[in-house]
């Protein structure tokens, strides 16, 4: 598991960014957040994998720390 930052999110494309503390930035969906909340505020702390999804690698398990 990794940890960082949610970066950006676009909540009317359910698309973000994280930016993990070793400084690498990870797209992700909405659908990779753990909760089911599909919204997420930036700022916010997470621990998450990083996955293959829909031809590239993103940010997957996303879960609010």
């Amino acid at each position: 598991m990794l940890t960082g930052t949610v970066t950006s999110f676009d909540e009317g494309a359910g698309l973000g960014t994280v930016t993990a503390d070793t400084g690498e930035t990870w797209p992700f969906h909405c659908v990779s957040l753990v909760d089911g909340s599909r919204s997420i505020a930036t700022g916010v702390r997470v621990s998450f994998e990083i996955g293959f999804r829909v031809a590239r690698s993103e940010a997957t398990l996303i879960t609010r720390i």
